[in-house]
């Protein structure tokens, strides 16, 4: 890589540099949180995958950083791979316009292809920034504020499971919770779903499980929801907190969700009852939440949820040939793929990706007449299954040969996957 004359990219092993990434997180990322009390939080960062750019001169210093989480088991289609997480992207507002960001997003993919890592995937605090990167949407969010009382439709066994409700305990629930949403990954069963990541790294658990005033934004302690069944094993759990409020002597409070997960339907169903029959309360706010969760099917009336949907997760293919045949598709094909990458050389080309019966691919190197042309973004932001090749062939970004309309279907219906990609959480 090549920085600036003055700057130089170094890896930061451990938390003796704590107080230089906190301050500078906070220049890139405005918090109201005091900085003593930021230094207090456990933090997910993942020391000796953390890198800064340092600068020297009169005032020498951490001029940006990023961090990678490793994240082995990253749900794709119909399997789990590896993924090198991009997170804390920050550059000093002292120090923008230098290509500092540029050279920090090469050293990553150079970083995630020698450690195996064939997609890189993020959350994006602009959205227009990562696509020049070859990083395209693969999964949005939906966020709903639901009407206290909203009518369900109704589902058989809900009545059946029990009701926990618990002050949050960390070393009580955290293991708990951690093993409900990890196995929400796999539902529907002998489907799954697409991008719910899990909290991997001992960081991630930690900062997941913590519960700080700081953090509370004036609402209450975060309480936990539990449903079980007859012999007391968890089906499902929201963590939430609520804040009261009051309008002409009328409860006016607000429920706010962190995440809500039920293994089956009948757990869905009982857990947001108890949610949407909270005392006092008027409303309950949740999100992130995948675009066809549960919820939005059980509501009568989803419309008066007020969904707001937006983008969630991107994901940028590192190693083209094995992050293809490293997913399932939905249908067999057989496809000539001409791809551009400006970054990854060793990813541009034509390649022809062959599909099974079973989903799985083969994917090499082809002479033949290209079928569909398309930039790495674009195969990125297909990659979980949500986003359909067709429709940005429709928006003019995949680019169908002449007479190779039937192609644009297979591929297009091959890649597809039957539940939408989507989490619960940013990171």
């Amino acid at each position: 890589m090549t920085l600036p004359d003055g700057y130089r990219l170094t890896r930061l092993d451990d938390d003796s540099r704590l107080r230089e990434v906190i301050a500078l997180d906070a220049w890139a990322f405005p918090t109201e949180v005091a900085f003593d009390e930021l230094l207090r939080l456990e933090q997910p960062l993942p020391w000796g995958r953390v890198w800064g750019v340092e600068h020297g001169g009169s005032a020498p210093g951490l001029a940006a950083m990023y961090g990678a989480y490793a994240l082995s088991a990253y749900p794709v289609p119909g399997v789990e791979t590896a993924c090198g997480w991009l997170t804390w992207v920050g550059v000093h507002p002292g120090h923008r316009r230098r290509g500092l960001l540029r050279e920090m997003i090469a050293h990553h993919f150079a970083d995630c292809l020698e450690r195996g890592e064939v997609i890189s995937g993020l959350t994006a605090a602009e959205a227009a920034i990562y696509g020049r990167f070859g990083y395209g949407m693969a999964a949005p969010q939906v966020s709903l504020t639901i009407p206290r009382g909203a009518a369900l439709r109704p589902i058989a066994g809900s009545a059946a499971l029990a009701v926990e409700m618990h002050e949050w305990d960390a070393a009580r629930h955290g293991p708990v919770v951690a093993r409900l949403h990890r196995s929400y990954a796999r539902v529907p069963e002998g489907i799954g779903r697409p991008g719910w990541a899990s909290w991997e790294t001992p960081e991630l658990r930690r900062a997941q499980d913590q519960d700080p005033p700081a953090l509370r934004q004036g609402l209450e302690a975060q309480r936990l929801l539990l449903i079980t069944d007859a012999a007391g094993e968890p089906r499902g759990y929201a963590r939430f907190r609520r804040k009261s409020a009051w309008n002409r002597d009328v409860a006016d409070g607000t429920v706010q969700v962190r995440d809500a997960v039920a293994l089956d339907a009948a757990a869905a169903h009982r857990l947001w009852s108890v949610l949407l029959d909270l005392d006092l309360m008027a409303r309950i706010e949740a999100g992130p939440l995948p675009v066809d969760d549960p919820i939005l099917s059980l509501l009568v009336d989803a419309r008066a949820a007020m969904p707001t949907t937006r983008d969630l997760q991107w994901i940028r293919i590192l190693d083209l040939p094995r992050a293809l045949a490293g997913r399932r598709y939905a249908a067999p094909a057989d496809v000539v793929l001409e791809v551009t990458d400006a970054l990854i050389p060793a990813n541009a080309g034509r390649w022809r990706v062959r599909v099974d019966a079973s989903g799985r691919a083969e994917v090499a190197r082809s002479e033949d007449p290209a079928e569909l042309r398309l930039d790495i973004r674009e195969l990125g932001a297909a990659h979980l299954g949500t986003v359909s090749l067709a429709a940005l062939a429709q928006a003019g970004l995949v680019d169908v040969a002449d007479g190779s309309h039937a192609a644009l279907a297979r591929a297009a219906t091959a890649w597809s996957w039957p539940i939408t990609a989507g989490g619960s959480w940013v990171f």
